[in-house]
């Protein structure tokens, strides 16, 4: 586990304060009635900006405090044990991309505005069904940018896109020329297929041709922050079942075969916090950032997905039901295991990182 510095250290405790009284699965299930487009409760992203989350990656000059990636994981994951709906994942990653490309005039007109939630800004990259950022054919004539966008997290609620396109990354403001199309998938989010037809663009000159790279490699492993919130509250979950659980008139926790069961589980999610939080240690240090992203999203897909089905399997048939909460994780995993790369594109992306 990664040794935590006193602000570290708050900064995750006032998050899983705020995530358990104020963000309880409850209020997931209240934002998932309401069939807005937009997903998410825009008082309680008040509150996680009023408490400087949305800034935490963002210099001081611009309104954020620079507490740096782990610091953000932290609270991410926190958030990710109660299912808490918010663009701040996406946000925050959008934000990346504007620190390491954007010009003065960029960085001054868009980070106060993102740390301070007058704006929320997302990713737009994927053109096909799956992630694959090789494969763009987005362009920009004359500052005009057309393109399709096959799947974007939390466009509804989004001021400002930053898409890929061949030659570089773009930001993009809602406008006229931003069509979407709501996209309904199994987690019950914001999705949408995004058409910029002629949308005015202002593109991000520095970072160099790595930027697109370095910004996905912040998102994965802020995704897969996520993720490993969304394992232990699952695990957690499982565990209480199988204590209160009474079959064949004994507890269902003594059964020998599911304490085997469950300590391979632990085994795993211990694994994968050690791959995250040495992926968002590593976008901090600046170094190796590429394989520690790849390699802590790819443990976050394998391990959460196991997770997931366990916790499903050991609740038995009431797991999916409505009723309990444990269905919702699994729904939620999928997407996100999706996201920013599957399991097989990751793996193939090591291999390339290494030489192989």
């Amino acid at each position: 586990m990664a040794v935590l510095d006193e602000q570290q250290e708050m900064l995750r405790d006032m998050a899983r304060s705020w995530a358990v009284n104020e963000s309880p699965l409850t209020e997931f299930r209240k934002v998932r009635a309401s069939g807005s487009e937009e997903a998410f409760d825009r008082a309680a992203y008040a509150k996680m900006v009023e408490m400087g989350w949305a800034g935490v990656i963002i210099p001081e000059e611009y309104g954020g405090s620079d507490f740096g990636w782990l610091s953000a994981g932290l609270v991410i994951e926190q958030l990710g044990k109660t299912l808490t709906a918010s663009p701040l994942v996406l946000n925050t990653a959008a934000a990346s991309a504007i620190i390491l490309g954007g010009s003065d005039e960029q960085k001054a007109l868009w980070l106060p505005k993102l740390a301070s939630g007058e704006a929320i800004a997302t990713l737009a990259v994927d053109e096909g069904p799956s992630h694959d950022p090789a494969r763009i054919e987005t362009s920009v004539s004359g500052g005009k940018l057309t393109g399709r966008k096959a799947f974007v997290h939390e466009a509804h609620g989004a001021d400002l896109f930053v898409v890929a396109a061949k030659d570089g990354l773009y930001l993009v403001e809602k406008s006229d020329g931003v069509l979407l199309i709501t996209r309904k998938l199994s987690d019950q989010r914001s999705h949408a297929e995004v058409n910029f037809v002629g949308a005015a663009a202002n593109k991000l000159k520095g970072g160099g041709e790595s930027l697109l790279g370095d910004v996905l490699d912040r998102a994965r492993v802020l995704t897969a922050a996520e993720m490993l919130g969304m394992a232990q509250a699952v695990f957690d979950t499982t565990l209480d079942y199988l204590k209160q659980r009474v079959q064949f008139n004994q507890v269902l926790a003594t059964f020998q075969a599911l304490q085997h069961r469950m300590a391979d589980l632990f085994a795993d999610l211990t694994q994968m916090r050690s791959a995250v939080e040495a992926g968002l240690q590593a976008v901090d240090g600046g170094f190796g950032a590429a394989r520690a992203a790849t390699i802590a999203k790819a443990e976050a897909n394998r391990v959460l997905h196991g997770i997931s089905n366990q916790g499903i399997q050991l609740h038995g048939g009431i797991g999916m039901t409505d009723e309990y909460d444990v269905g919702f994780y699994l729904k939620r995993a999928r997407v996100l295991e999706a996201s920013f790369g599957s399991t097989t594109w990751l793996k193939d992306r090591y291999a390339a990182l290494s030489g192989y």
